[in-house]
């Protein structure tokens, strides 16, 4: 599967839940194989952790927050020129491939 979302970028959440539709967020981690993205502050779930002890260390009891995994069909990237949701296309540039923005056609990589 080729992902033209990379960690790092500014992506809009295009579906999914309504609290979360519309946001604008960071990718903090792409799971390529899952087709996922974990996208800062979107997507978030509670975990109620029970007091664990393992290997002479505490783990606190307690309800933890932390992002899920997000489709990569529900996000598209941000221009980062014209700061509009849009495709990517990738552009051959020199003897490298850069990704460029099918709306203005910047580059987003170079």
């Amino acid at each position: 599967m080729n992902i033209k979302i990379r960690k790092g970028d500014l992506v809009e959440v295009i579906s999914g839940s309504e609290e979360d539709k519309g946001k604008r967020a960071d990718v903090i981690k792409v799971e390529p194989d899952d087709g996922r993205v974990v996208l800062q502050g979107v997507n978030m779930r509670t975990k109620h952790q029970r007091p664990v002890q393992a290997q002479n260390r505490q783990v606190s009891p307690g309800k933890v927050r932390f992002e899920a995994p997000i489709s990569i069909a529900n996000v598209m990237l941000v221009c980062p020129k014209c700061g509009k949701a849009t495709r990517v296309a990738y552009v051959q540039e020199g003897d490298s491939m850069v990704r460029k923005c099918k709306k203005c056609q910047a580059l987003i990589d170079g």
